[in-house]
């Protein structure tokens, strides 16, 4: 079988081997991740959230995954709940220009519709980006480099290391980010204890202390028996003749209840009042024919009748 006519055959054409497996496209592979949410498998909406470990989600398809954790995939058995996942804020690309896929028609994987903030880079997976799990705020980690700060370049709150999130890392990158997620859980987990206890000192302390029947509150003091305000400093000489403790009211001769009034100093008001008025309208009033002896008090009887005698 063969060989003859001169005929040379190489290794490959006479030894069949084992074939090699098909490797997997990495440009495609980084940009299906980067556009895509990892447990829906549709392309990336906003509202864009990310777990602890930077992988990136639509906030649609966690909610929808809480509610029914079957659909849930085993990578993000680690959201429990909303407070697992961070709202990112992302910068949106100027140049980006989205369009209808076609099977005939090239298809630039390398553009994205979101960049840093800081130097402009497309957040397509060629480059490291990181989120800050403070605050949100999205930027390259080249960025983060080569400015050191400890402040968000894009809202300007501080943060810390444990805070970076590096997005869809993996590798040490990805171990790293486990130890930071553990590391924020263990954080939060002593400060809602030292709420806690400052809670329950606080409680305690007020439990403890005897009561002294002090009102701090100066508002608090009018509600007082031993208040009076005749010797308020703030009420005013008006506000203080409303009550029974001003001077005028303790000068009076008969009580603040009292409506009774002397009919003959209403006659000298009247005949007061009558000074200057024409002959007809004192007339009228009555002002005429009254004669009234001012030293004895007369009686309302009288004075009825001293009335009807005018008229």
């Amino acid at each position: 079988m063969g060989c003859d006519g001169g005929t040379i055959p190489k290794r490959d054409e006479l030894v069949r081997t084992k074939k090699k497996p098909e490797q997997k496209d990495k440009n495609s592979e980084l940009s299906f991740r980067w556009q895509h949410c990892t447990i829906s498998q549709t392309p990336l909406q906003s509202p864009i959230v990310s777990c602890g470990l930077g992988r990136l989600y639509n906030k649609v398809a966690v909610i929808e995954a809480i509610l029914d954790r079957t659909n849930l995939p085993d990578v993000c058995q680690h959201i429990k709940s909303l407070k697992d996942v961070k709202d990112l804020q992302l910068t949106n690309n100027p140049s980006f220009k989205p369009s209808a896929e076609k099977g005939d028609a090239y298809i630039d994987r390398q553009t994205s519709p979101y960049i840093c903030p800081v130097i402009g880079l497309e957040m397509n997976g060629k480059f490291k980006f990181v989120f800050v799990w403070s605050c949100g705020c999205v930027v390259s980690e080249r960025a983060l480099k080569e400015v050191k700060t400890k402040t968000c370049h894009k809202c300007q709150k501080p943060f810390s290391d444990v805070d970076i999130v590096i997005m869809n890392a993996e590798g040490d990158d990805l171990e790293l980010m486990k130890t930071r997620l553990e590391a924020r859980q263990a954080r939060l987990r002593a400060e809602k204890k030292n709420k806690c206890e400052a809670k329950r000192n606080k409680s305690e302390m007020a439990a403890k202390r005897p009561s002294s029947g002090d009102i701090s509150d100066p508002q608090f003091k009018k509600t007082k028996g031993s208040y009076s305000v005749s010797s308020d400093p703030r009420a005013t000489e008006v506000f203080k003749s409303l009550f029974t403790t001003h001077k005028r009211a303790r000068d009076q001769t008969k009580a603040h209840w009292d409506q009774w009034t002397d009919p003959s100093k209403v006659i000298q008001k009247r005949r007061a009042g009558s000074i200057g008025m024409p002959p007809h309208l004192r007339r009228r009033l009555g002002y005429l024919h009254i004669e009234t002896d001012y030293d004895e008090r007369p009686t309302t009887r009288d004075l009825v009748v001293r009335l009807d005698s005018a008229h």
